[in-house]
């Protein structure tokens, strides 16, 4: 198993920047792909970004591509996401996800984080 924790979550102006990072511990960090996923209050979560184990491929939902930006260090066991040019629809609970297979389909994750709240005022 592998056990992730969020933090950077907080409230913040639109057009302000956030960092969030997902601390991972257990299994070996590297071997898997991992995900940020958000949910907005009354709506289904939803895909943000991905990344594989080696960085190889991202991938970004249209709605953060150009502002959002995802990156990860192994040798740390840390997940990030630099969140630039924040709007109120980016106000959600955002996840980290960790699988073996990245997907945009958050039932193709098996591992996930308790969540950290953003929340953008206009």
């Amino acid at each position: 198993q592998v056990q992730l924790v969020e933090s950077g979550g907080g409230l913040v102006q639109a057009g302000g920047s956030l960092r969030l990072s997902c601390a991972a511990s257990g299994r070996t960090f590297s071997s898997y792909g991992m995900a940020w996923f958000r949910q907005a209050p009354g709506k289904e979560r939803e895909f943000v970004c991905s990344i594989t184990r080696d960085d190889s491929i991202i991938d970004y939902a249209d709605s953060v591509k150009g502002r959002f930006t995802i990156s990860r260090d192994n040798a740390k066991n840390t997940l990030y996401l630099q969140m630039n040019s924040l709007q109120p629809e980016d106000t959600a609970v955002y996840y980290c996800a960790a699988s073996y297979y990245i997907s945009r389909s958050q039932y193709g994750y098996d591992y996930w984080g308790q969540g950290t709240q953003v929340t953008i005022s206009s």
